[in-house]
C-alpha cells in the first residue's frame, strides 16, 4: 500500500492493474479549463480527471449565505460518489498526479485520508517525472466499473475559523501558512480581496518542500526543516489561500514522519470573507 509518495517506475509498474486507479488532477487558478484542456491533450493511461472547483471542492457559501472560501471542503458523500464513478473502492490503491509538483494532487491525497481512504498517493515529481522516464500519455478515455467506496471516519483533523479566531488569543496551536511569501506578506495579492496574512501565521511556502528535481525532498531534509517551525505537529494548523496548497505541507509532514497537524479548509480567502477579522502585513 502507497500512502503517501510512489515513484514514476512504481506506477508504470501498476498503471494496468485493475485495482488501481489513476486520477489527473492537473489545474490551473487562473483558468479554470485548463485542466481538463491539459487531460484531452493527454494524460496517463487509465487516468480519471477530477476537477478541482467541481469534484474536489463544495459549494463556497453555506446555507446561510456566509461565504466559505474559494474552495470549501465537499460534502463528504457526494464526494464519494464521484469517486464511486471514477471506479474507486475500499480497496483500491489511488494515485494522484497533476504538472504542478503536487500542487493540487495533494487535495485529493487529503481528501481521500479525510473520508477514511489509507491506500492514496502522489506521483512524485508528476507528470514530468512519469514523461523523464519514457513513460507514455493517451489520449484515451477509458471506462471502469463504478466503485463502492466507503465514508469512514477521517484519519485527518480540520479546524473551522472559530477555532483559529479563539487561537488568536490562546496561542496554543501553530499556524503555518503555504503561500509564496510575498503573498504572506500582503503584497502582490491577486487572487483574494485583501493581502496578508492571519495574526500569528508563519510561512512555510509549499514549493518549499520539493528539490530542484521537482520531486519531494527526503523524510530528514523535511523534518528538520519543519522543526524550525513545528514542535508538535498534532498542535499545528496548515492554512494557504483556499485549503488546496495547505494539504502539500501536509503532505509532506506525513513524508517527514510528522503526522497529526490539522487544516483549515477555508484558509485566507474564508478568513478575509468578514472585515472584522484581523490581518496582519509584513513578514513574521
Amino acid at each position: 500500500m502507497h500512502q503517501t509518495l510512489i515513484s514514476a517506475a512504481d506506477l508504470a509498474a501498476h498503471i494496468d492493474d485493475p485495482a488501481w486507479v489513476v486520477v489527473d488532477c492537473r489545474h490551473d487558478l487562473m483558468n479554470l479549463d485548463a485542466g481538463r484542456g491539459a487531460y484531452a491533450s493527454g494524460h496517463l493511461p487509465g487516468a480519471v480527471f477530477a476537477d478541482i472547483e467541481t469534484v474536489l471542492s463544495g459549494a463556497k457559501n453555506g446555507a446561510d449565505g456566509v461565504f466559505l472560501g474559494r474552495h470549501p471542503l465537499p460534502d463528504r458523500e457526494v464526494l464519494a460518489e464521484a469517486l464511486r464513478d471514477f471506479g474507486i473502492d475500499d480497496t483500491t490503491q489511488v494515485v494522484a498526479y497533476d504538472a504542478h509538483g503536487g500542487m493540487f494532487a495533494a487535495r485529493l491525497w487529503w481528501l481521500l485520508r479525510w473520508l477514511g481512504h489509507e491506500a492514496v498517493a502522489v506521483l512524485d515529481g508528476g507528470l514530468a517525472a512519469w514523461e523523464a522516464a519514457g513513460q507514455p500519455l493517451t489520449t484515451e478515455v477509458r471506462t471502469r466499473p463504478r466503485g463502492a467506496l466507503s465514508v469512514r471516519a477521517p484519519f485527518v483533523p480540520t479546524v473551522t475559523v472559530l477555532e483559529v479566531l479563539d487561537n488568536l488569543e490562546s496561542g496554543k496551536r501553530i499556524v503555518i501558512d503555504a503561500r509564496a511569501a510575498d503573498r504572506y506578506r500582503g503584497e502582490n495579492e491577486t487572487i483574494d480581496p485583501v493581502g496578508g496574512h492571519i495574526p500569528g501565521a508563519k510561512n512555510r511556502f509549499f514549493k518549499d518542500n520539493l528539490g530542484p528535481d521537482g520531486r519531494f525532498k527526503d523524510a530528514a531534509q523535511l523534518r528538520e526543516e519543519f522543526s524550525v517551525l513545528i514542535d508538535d505537529p498534532a498542535a499545528a494548523i496548515m492554512q494557504c489561500g483556499s485549503g488546496v496548497t495547505a494539504c502539500h505541507n501536509l503532505l509532506a509532514l506525513e513524508v517527514a514522519g510528522l503526522p497529526g497537524a490539522a487544516l483549515y479548509p477555508g484558509s485566507w480567502s474564508e478568513w478575509v470573507g468578514d472585515p472584522a477579522r484581523p490581518v496582519a502585513k509584513g513578514a513574521a
